[in-house]
């Protein structure tokens, strides 16, 4: 199976793609504040990455440009990881990717409208949420999460085979001389 860089790059590009999608829906909102599209749209992505952006707001006191550069910045070093002669590059941003889209999920459940985050404080000041929304679109992110993974696996085991089979050719190579 020969590794192809662009499949590798999908399922973070989505994720990607989500975060990207709210921010723009809120500047759309913000400057079109009469407009149904822009109201529907930032609707249907607030769930997966609202409480994930205003985390991030907290953290670096950003604007939305910071926002776009961190964007940009992660979709370079994921394209660049996907492309990488290293597997383990390629497998670690498959997994970050689906980590954060877990995290993205687990923390946005329960936020339904923009005047009520349902998040609770524990005592040590740690935010978290009771529980899990598997809704359509969440369950959607996390399969195609898991089919990007296990290609991930498939194209990192395949590469480690064919590494062992050249080293062995090698070694009978030398043996023979």
């Amino acid at each position: 199976m020969k590794r192809k860089p662009l499949l590798l790059f999908a399922f973070p590009f989505l994720i990607l793609a989500v975060l990207a999608g709210e921010r723009m829906a809120t500047l759309l909102l913000g400057t079109y504040p009469a407009s149904p599209t822009a109201w529907w749209l930032w609707l249907e992505l607030r769930p997966l990455s609202a409480m994930l952006w205003q985390q991030v707001d907290v953290w670096l006191v950003s604007s939305m440009a910071l926002d776009a550069a961190i964007l940009a910045a992660a979709s370079i070093v994921c394209w660049i990881a996907c492309h990488a002669k290293r597997s383990a590059f390629f497998f670690l941003a498959n997994h970050i990717a689906l980590i954060l889209a877990g995290l993205m999920i687990a923390v946005g459940s329960h936020s339904e409208t923009a005047s009520t985050i349902a998040e609770f404080t524990s005592p040590s000041s740690l935010p978290y949420s009771l529980a899990v929304d598997f809704t359509l679109k969440n369950s959607l992110v996390l399969i195609l999460g898991t089919v990007a993974c296990a290609y991930c696996h498939i194209a990192f085991l395949t590469e480690a085979r064919e590494r062992s089979v050249r080293a062995i050719r090698v070694l009978a190579l030398q043996r023979d001389l």
